[in-house]
């Protein structure tokens, strides 16, 4: 097989890899975030009505107990670090869904963004959905509160706020915590200096959260704010949706196919490019008895001779 060949295989096949990776491993990670949203639905539906009731009024008392009220963004750095001293075990107790710390769930309708919301913002939480930054506001709700939820951008993996760029003043977005939902509408959106927080303070009186995301892809040495303010009443539409299953995306067959259709280009090639094995060539007494025929005359055998 020669060189070249052998090359064009293996970059195909290479090829194939990176062609099917992104793809096949964005959908899994958006199933596995479906499932998890899915579980944690079921488990707010089977606590009863003061359970619920409990869970948040023991959250809206931690954030008006809570001491400071604003939140720093490291210069690039991915994780926002809160102001507000660590609140410990007391922080890890409120809205507890499930064991992995799975709180909420929120939804970006203008980029399609269905993601489940968790406590903290360590690496193996933003690999999986979106992060509450402690020492900010629970998102709950309530006057003189701001909520700030973060997530990664530009996974290979995962979409999450890939497109957190897109959102536009006067779209909405809502937070399902606990059987109860809150909606907010965009009044703000901007891309600052990592040092830039003064966005992130409460307001008095105001109901407010912000998405935040870095930028550029790959750089991150900026961030992509995205602020609302609470839309009260909460919409109708928003209220209907509640609870609703997320939608499972449709797996990428197109990757797949077109996947296999350079793995077979490369089989193919390699084939080809094998070199065939000579026939041997028959010793000119081989073809003189291959032409002799089988009785020859006046050699006949008489009886007696040996």
């Amino acid at each position: 097989m020669s060189v070249a060949s052998l090359l064009i295989a293996f970059g195909a096949v290479a090829a194939a890899g990176l062609l099917l990776y992104p793809s096949i491993a964005a959908w899994f990670s958006q199933y596995e975030q479906s499932q998890r949203i899915d579980g944690y639905s079921s488990q707010i539906r089977d606590l009863g009505a003061d359970t619920l009731r409990d869970q948040l009024t023991a959250a809206r008392a931690y954030n008006a107990a809570m001491t400071a009220g604003g939140a720093q963004i490291a210069a690039n750095e991915r994780l926002p670090l809160a102001d507000a001293p660590d609140q410990g075990d007391a922080y890890a107790t409120q809205l507890r869904g499930d064991a992995e710390g799975l709180m909420a769930r929120l939804r970006i309708p203008a980029i399609d963004v269905d993601l489940p919301i968790y406590h903290g913002t360590s690496d193996p939480v933003l690999a999986h959905g979106v992060g509450h930054l402690e020492g900010t506001a629970l998102p709950v709700g309530g006057a003189s509160t701001h909520s700030v939820l973060t997530a990664h951008r530009g996974l290979a993996t995962a979409e999450l706020f890939t497109h957190l760029d897109r959102v536009e003043e006067g779209d909405t977005f809502t937070v399902e915590v606990f059987g109860e939902v809150v909606s907010y509408r965009v009044i703000e959106t901007q891309v600052v200096e990592p040092e830039q927080t003064e966005s992130l303070v409460p307001r008095l009186g105001e109901d407010l959260m912000t998405l935040v995301t870095c930028t550029p892809l790959g750089v991150n040495t900026h961030r992509i704010l995205v602020t609302g303010e609470r839309i009260i009443p909460t919409p109708i539409d928003d209220l209907a949706d509640a609870g609703k299953r997320p939608e499972i995306p449709t797996f990428p067959w197109w990757a797949v196919i077109s996947g296999g259709v350079l793995v077979v280009t490369a089989g193919y090639v390699w084939l080809s490019g094998r070199p065939v094995a000579p026939r041997s060539p028959r010793t000119p007494s081989t073809r003189h008895a291959d032409s002799a025929p089988s009785d020859t005359p006046g050699f006949a055998t008489r009886p007696g001779d040996t």
